[in-house]
């Protein structure tokens, strides 16, 4: 029966920091990039474009109704033509600021994009039929189609690399320039359309038929047409979009209100529609409506940016809200074989000659295994492999029937293995067992390890301590996650023995030992009816059901098919530890969304201080007592409020595009520091805003 146990907190403090492999990727202000970005955010002014931005459709709306405003003034030479002028040009710059931002964000999926459709249509590859080899169109592949791919060529399609070995520049995809080893037979096999050799050969498999592709899908995903929101979107679009509506019923309610107030005083202004547009503009989100598109996409580039394909932004908003992160053991938390990592002997027996009995014996060991034990003699006692072609050796196969191997030398018979095989070999030869051995190997299972016995015919030489070797800096990862209040489950097929000492190694919070592909299920249900979000990594059909049931389903790209078509997000490095950046870029992306929120609506505060004693003060001179700013007059308190509204939005753009900060620590330190950042800043930051802006455009004359 799987054995699931609880491990011991760990009380490290360490950091996680996302790698910054994808910050240098591409300069954020990539002048290409903020060319295109600038043409893009004129072609967003179409309306059918811009009502799928309620808040800035309502602030174009309001430029559009200016600007019919500012042809008149201009016509007739009112008094306010340069007031109602400048006006006019600040809200289409705020509308532009907020296209350009959403512009900025897609600019660089857009540029893959280009190329990759590009490069999808311009291709050529070598396919192998029968022997000999055709070119085709690479749209003409399908899955099982084998291509060669030589030095300077262009990787047709997705595949498996079945014979060779190259170094591929995948930038095209990441946009990073340092070139990747891709091989046959191991876990950097798979290779991506699209991508190019750079030196030696390879045979591809493509195992994707044309339109679904790596090439295919990220097109897909980073045209901003098809972007589609994701469910904490659409509820924070809701939310604004009523705040936005709450305040157009009440500055439209002001001007009979403001007539009746004059009316009744016998002193005073009514309030123009050129100032009511303003304040309104002013009022509503503004800042997170023009951002609030860029954060979603720049959270979904930074994971491609990580080679990371993710079917749809709620998969990377899932990552950061994810409460048990299942991982596998072996080539998740351990490098993935067993490794020699000692040689004890036994009786009289020297070290040395253990380890040299132990190299000889698996000098023609092509297993990790048994590399691991040739370096590990030559790193503790410089014994170097030697020839042995010489000495008539004569090698002995491992084989399931005997479980050891060895070899015949000089009239020695060194062999390795299973205890029990290499006991009953010294016995046959007239030898003894040793107490102290047994008791060895029993320490050595007992923790987790495999023991190999080393005999020299009837001679028990000791024992070599085999172990799945725990990858560097687990423990500190396991701790960041922790600290996230994330909860880490080891899954392996190890007894529970095997599976204890390796979780208690790693710092894993809890293991599911003996783990089936029903197991991995059950656990997850579990995990899901106690309200948690559940993350999963995995490469095998058997890991397909488990990584469908889970919210975040990580499938390696080395993987089945059918694990990469259960998973929501496809890992192109087959790196399953990759898990753990993602969940950091979904917390960063959930994060920046809500700092963001919560300035937005923090920094209307100044503006009432500013644009309600320019509208009422001469109505009721109590209310001049508000402006605390001591702005000059009303039309520049009105002006300078409606141009910081739209600074603030490009101001806030590499924020957005790069998210926030985010460090591993509790919800509530997360909480308090950024309601202190991005709450308290958002109130204090604009009165000194506005009030240089004011003072600007006095030194200038503009108001």
């Amino acid at each position: 029966m799987p054995t699931v146990t609880e491990q011991q907190p760990i009380a490290e403090d360490v950091t996680l920091l996302i790698p910054k492999r994808a910050m240098r990727a591409r300069p954020l202000f990539d002048p290409p990039i903020v060319r295109r970005a600038i043409g893009d955010s004129f072609r967003k002014l179409h309306p059918r474009l811009m009502a799928k931005n309620p808040v800035m459709f309502v602030v174009e709306v309001g430029a559009v109704v200016t600007t019919i405003l500012c042809a008149r003034d201009l016509a007739t030479s009112a008094a306010i033509a340069g007031f109602t002028s400048q006006i006019t040009l600040w809200l289409w710059f705020t509308v532009l600021f907020a296209n350009f931002a959403e512009a900025m964000a897609e600019g660089r999926g857009k540029a893959q994009a280009d190329t990759l459709r590009k490069t999808k249509t311009e291709t050529t590859a070598r396919r192998i039929v029968g022997g000999k080899t055709e070119t085709v169109a690479a749209t003409q592949l399908r899955s099982g189609d084998v291509v060669l791919v030589e030095q300077g060529e262009i990787i047709p399609g997705d595949g498996d690399v079945i014979e060779g070995i190259a170094s591929v520049d995948e930038s095209a995809i990441t946009g990073e320039s340092a070139p990747v080893i891709r091989e046959s037979g191991g876990d950097r096999s798979a290779v991506t359309g699209g991508t190019r050799v750079l030196s030696d050969w390879i045979r591809v498999k493509i195992t994707s038929n044309p339109g679904e592709t790596f090439l295919d899908r990220m097109i897909a995903l980073v045209e901003g047409a098809q972007r589609q929101k994701t469910p904490n979107e659409i509820a924070l679009n809701i939310v604004i979009s009523g705040l936005t509506l709450i305040f157009l019923f009440a500055v439209v309610t002001l001007q009979p209100f403001a007539a009746y107030s004059v009316a009744s005083n016998g002193s005073g202004t009514v309030p123009t529609v050129t100032v009511l547009i303003s304040l309104l503009v002013c009022l509503i989100p503004t800042t997170i409506g023009g951002l609030l598109s860029a954060i979603g996409i720049a959270g979904m580039d930074r994971v491609m940016q990580h080679n990371v394909l993710a079917m749809s932004g709620k998969a990377v908003e899932a990552a950061g809200d994810v409460n048990t992160l299942l991982l596998d053991k072996t080539g998740t938390i351990t490098l993935g074989n067993r490794q020699a990592v000692e040689f004890i002997p036994v009786g009289p027996v020297e070290p040395n000659e253990l380890a040299d009995a132990a190299q000889l014996s698996s000098l023609a060991d092509e297993t990790p295994e048994g590399r691991s034990i040739v370096v590990l003699a030559k790193q503790q006692f410089n014994i170097r492999g030697r020839e042995v072609a010489e000495h008539e050796a004569h090698f002995i196969p491992f084989t399931a029937q005997t479980r050891m191997s060895g070899v015949d030398l000089d009239g020695r018979q060194i062999r390795k293995g299973a205890t029990e095989s290499v006991a009953e070999f010294v016995r046959a030869h007239g030898g003894k067992v040793p107490a102290e051995l047994l008791e060895i190997t029993e320490r050595i299972s007992r923790s987790g390890g495999t023991p190999l016995v080393v005999a020299d015919r009837s001679r028990c030489l000791g024992v070599v301590h085999l172990k799945d070797v725990v990858k560097g800096g687990m423990r500190e990862r396991f701790h960041q996650l922790r600290t996230m209040g994330i909860r880490t489950v080891m899954i392996t097929g190890d007894n529970p023995l095997t599976a204890a000492a390796i979780a208690s190694e790693a710092g894993v919070d809890d293991f599911l030992a003996q783990a089936t592909p029903k197991d991995k299920m059950d656990l997850i249900k579990k995990e899901q009816a106690g309200g948690r979000l559940v993350a999963m990594t995995g490469d095998g059909t058997n890991d397909a059901p488990a990584l469908a049931q889970a919210d975040v389903g990580l499938a390696m790209n080395t993987g089945t098919m059918a694990a990469k078509e259960a998973g929501n997000m496809v890992d192109l490095d087959s790196n399953p530890t990759k898990l753990i950046e993602v969940v950091a870029i979904g917390k960063q992306l959930l994060m920046t969304r809500g700092a963001l929120t919560t300035f937005s609506i923090a920094n209307d505060v100044a503006k009432y201080f500013a644009i309600l004693p320019a509208m009422f003060a001469a109505t009721y001179p109590a209310l001049a007592h508000l402006n605390i700013m001591g702005l000059r007059n009303p039309e520049s308190a009105v002006l300078a409020s409606v141009i910081f509204n739209a600074l603030i939005i490009i101001a806030l753009v590499p924020l957005a595009l790069r998210g926030v900060k985010y460090r591993p620590t509790s919800a509530a330190a997360l909480l308090r520091r950024n309601l202190l950042i991005y709450g308290v800043g958002g109130v204090l930051v604009p009165f000194p805003g506005i009030w240089v802006i004011d003072r600007l455009l006095g030194v200038l004359h503009l108001a």
